[in-house]
């Protein structure tokens, strides 16, 4: 029996390759890519590259290629029906049994499908069409908002007294066309009413793309009627599963770490018509635990930004404890509280895109700094209003799945408490405060360390190990003079030495006049200081260790050749980029 290709691609479209493959593979990222070892074959060095913008993965030491499913099927040994079952349950889907119940389902899937298509395509060519709807119009110019935006997220307009019921009944039955959520019976004039009537509608898409359900905003000021509605849950749609713009926001996935989730339709269309499209908006409902893993089945961080009113507090509030549940080690959930009166789209219609994201980069917060200071502003300077905020905090961190991520969400809120209360801890105050600032000395060094590429430690490496035997290598100069660097600036320097030391003088320290703080940097961070302090006056184990340097920045060279063939190589699939890049692996494995 054959599987629906909307059921295969929807398992697709919510799983990563690159999600798939590291259940079995440690993947590193670099570039566009992920690279490891082949699962295929037993080798020392990576030749095993995904793709997740491409959705492939291919391994240059075997030639294998594919998809999620042929990866699954090639690892796990299992067929295609048994590989589809695993992935379903890795993306969250119900198996399909091809039961009459599921035949009868996909009946109706398609039926639902086909009414919501048609829907929001004639209410959106209605808008772009007709010349009348001018308060919809004028409605969207007073938004900044123009044809761009009304095509691409297929906004549409309902008119007060509409007949598009009568149409549609013609292809379906009153039963399937209530059973959508679009309609409604008005049990006093027994008509069927269509429920986005005068409002400008927003398709919400599911995954894959297609129309499931509606979020409808009045555009006159009626007091009587909410702003906002949302279609009621069915068969097909659920709120608390769906994210509004999901299905183009997950795209930049490959290229982007962070997805903004904010509140209303109108804040994801403001911020992409000025440039940002890593945005979705939940639908009217407290953040949900399904929700928060969708968004992290394609991002790494969810920068949670909501009005910077009252409400919008208190919904960041309420999303702040439900999501931190799911926090992951290799997961960030952050919060951007915008200035007083201003949501995401007005915000970012006055100060425009770079504005927005600098505001992001300086005032975010990390989820369990935010739940910190939410409970702190509400405590007294007494015992029991401590214990409480203790009692209160301790409940939140126990919620976290994760048992890494609770131990520490835990000590950092029992460590912040520590500090507001020092006499509670006047018998370990003298320790505690020599911990605190070991490890926030420790952690500086990590962050700095941590903005290092793997290249640039190594340089410094080289250039800690020739600043301090210049004598030894002004004398053996052929052993660094072609020694290939990366970074400009110590590249710079590097040359500049090899220049002296081929001067027929005798060069010292100072003759090189390197700038201090450079001198400092090179001493921090060069992890070779430690090994060479014990070997200083034994010159052939300092040759030994530089050829040790010189080698592994030949590699690097090689893996940049690599990484930039590979990328090739995945556009062109040629033989003669192939055999290049087989010699250049093989210059890799002797090395």
């Amino acid at each position: 029996m054959k599987y629906p290709k909307e059921y295969i691609d929807e398992i697709k479209n919510r799983l990563k390759v690159s999600t798939v493959v590291s259940k079995t593979v440690s993947l590193k990222k670099r570039g566009k890519e992920f690279v490891g070892l082949s699962p295929f074959k037993n080798e020392k060095t990576p030749s095993f590259t995904v793709n997740d913008e491409k959705e492939f993965y291919h391994c240059f030491a075997t030639s294998e290629h594919g998809n999620i499913f042929d990866f699954v099927m090639k690892t796990q040994n299992l067929k295609f029906g048994e590989a589809v079952k695993y992935l379903a349950q890795l993306a969250g889907m119900q198996p399909y049994m091809f039961s009459k119940q599921d035949e009868e389902r996909e009946k109706k899937w398609n039926e639902y499908k086909s009414i919501f298509s048609n829907y929001v395509d004639f209410y959106h060519n209605e808008l772009l069409k007709k010349e009348n709807y001018s308060i919809a119009r004028d409605y969207l110019k007073n938004r900044s908002l123009g044809k761009d935006e009304v095509k691409k997220f297929k906004i549409g307009y309902i008119e007060k007294n509409p007949n598009f019921f009568e149409k549609l009944k013609k292809d379906y039955s009153e039963q399937t066309l209530v059973e959508t959520g679009l309609f409604y019976l008005d049990e006093k004039k027994k008509i069927y009413v269509e429920r986005f009537r005068g409002r400008l509608i927003f398709p919400i898409n599911n995954i894959s793309g297609q129309p499931i359900a509606l979020g409808g905003r009045i555009i006159e000021n009626l007091d009587y009627l909410a702003k906002y509605i949302n279609s009621p849950e069915t068969n097909f749609f659920k709120k608390g599963s769906n994210l509004y713009n999901l299905d183009l926001a997950r795209k930049f996935s490959n290229k982007i770490d962070h997805i903004y989730l904010v509140e209303g339709y109108m804040d994801v269309v403001g911020l992409s018509k000025n440039g940002i499209d890593n945005v979705v908006a939940n639908l009217g409902t407290s953040l949900t635990d399904k929700q928060i893993l969708t968004l992290n089945q394609f991002f790494d961080d969810i920068i949670i930004c909501f009005d910077g009113d009252e409400s919008g507090y208190k919904a960041a509030v309420r999303a702040a404890e439900n999501s931190i549940k799911e926090l992951k080690p290799e997961k960030q959930i952050s919060f951007l509280f915008l200035p007083d009166k201003e949501d995401p789209d007005s915000y970012v219609n006055k100060k425009g895109k770079s504005n927005f994201i600098e505001f992001t980069k300086k005032t975010k917060l990390s989820i369990h700094q935010f739940i910190f200071s939410h409970y702190k502003k509400q405590t007294n300077n007494n015992p029991s209003s401590m214990a409480i905020f203790e009692k209160k905090l301790r409940s939140i961190a126990n919620t976290i799945k994760d048992d890494f991520i609770k131990k520490y969400v835990l000590e950092y809120f029992l460590e912040k408490i520590n500090e507001l209360t020092p006499h509670s801890n006047q018998n370990k105050k003298k320790f505690y405060f020599k911990k605190t600032k070991s490890l926030e000395s420790t952690k500086k060094h990590f962050e700095e360390s941590q903005s290092l590429t793997g290249v640039e430690l190594k340089e410094f490496s080289l250039l800690y190990l020739v600043i301090n035997h210049l004598d030894l290598l002004q004398s053996n100069i052929h052993l660094i003079e072609n020694i290939k660097l990366f970074t400009e600036l110590n590249k710079k320097i590097f040359e500049m030495i090899i220049d002296k030391l081929k001067s027929q003088s005798q060069i010292t320290f100072q003759d090189l006049n390197l700038d201090f703080q450079l001198i400092e940097k090179i001493n921090k961070f060069a992890s070779i200081k430690h090994i060479l302090k014990n070997q200083s006056n034994d010159d052939q184990k300092i040759i030994e260790i530089l050829e040790d340097i010189s080698r592994d920045l030949m590699n690097y060279d090689l893996e940049f050749r690599i990484q930039e063939l590979e990328s090739k190589f995945s556009v062109d699939m040629s033989e003669s980029t192939f055999n290049e890049l087989k010699e250049l692996k093989k210059k890799q494995n002797l090395n």
